[in-house]
């Protein structure tokens, strides 16, 4: 009867720890599609910038020092790739550092267009600058369901008695996107 018994654990044991352990692994695939999601959205913003920078080009040819940065923010926010088994406090801040100055650098590439009265009314021109629109708002939809993602995946992997397996697999906490430096404080409008 002992006997029965101590098989009856181990075998509650063994599931729970089998059942556990493909819920972490579930969270975490989830975590890494949110994660290729959110760097699909950076690429497809990056495909855009070229097409961008070479519509203002065509009328804006001295505004050089403008263009000139935002294809080297470009490329330096192309050069970091990160997975999720990099992920990181560190690295994340780094890529958000670099999609920041991508950002920065769009900001004052459309303040150059707008200074150009046929470049803003001209119709590739408009496009785009609503691509970009609309790719910055699927960036932030993709980086918040990252955020959620990671958080599901965090949460398991604390939970007692569920984080004695996580120890045990090598499952460890991600981090999430956060503001960046400067946001909290409100942008200031003159004219």
């Amino acid at each position: 009867m002992k006997k029965w018994i101590w098989i009856g654990i181990v075998a509650v044991v063994a599931i729970y720890f089998y059942a556990t352990y493909n819920g972490f692994v579930n969270r975490e695939e989830g975590m890494k599609t949110a994660w290729s999601n959110v760097e699909t959205q950076y690429q497809r913003r990056s495909d855009l910038i070229p097409n961008l920078v070479n519509t203002v080009k065509g009328y804006a040819a001295h505004e050089t020092q403008t263009l000139t940065e935002v294809t080297e923010a470009r490329a330096k926010a192309t050069s970091i790739n990160l997975s999720t088994d990099d992920l990181t406090p560190e690295s994340l801040a780094d890529f958000q550092r670099a999609q920041s100055e991508v950002r920065s650098a769009l900001g004052r590439l459309i303040a150059v267009a707008e200074r150009y009265p046929d470049l803003k009314a001209n119709q590739n021109f408009l496009e785009l600058q609503s691509q970009l629109e609309g790719t910055e708002n699927r960036i932030a939809v993709s980086r918040k369901d990252f955020n959620e993602a990671a958080q599901r995946y965090n949460v398991a992997i604390r939970r007692f008695p569920a984080n004695i397996v996580a120890r045990l697999c090598g499952f460890e906490q991600k981090p999430y996107f956060t503001a960046d430096e400067g946001t909290a404080a409100a942008p200031k409008v003159e004219f």
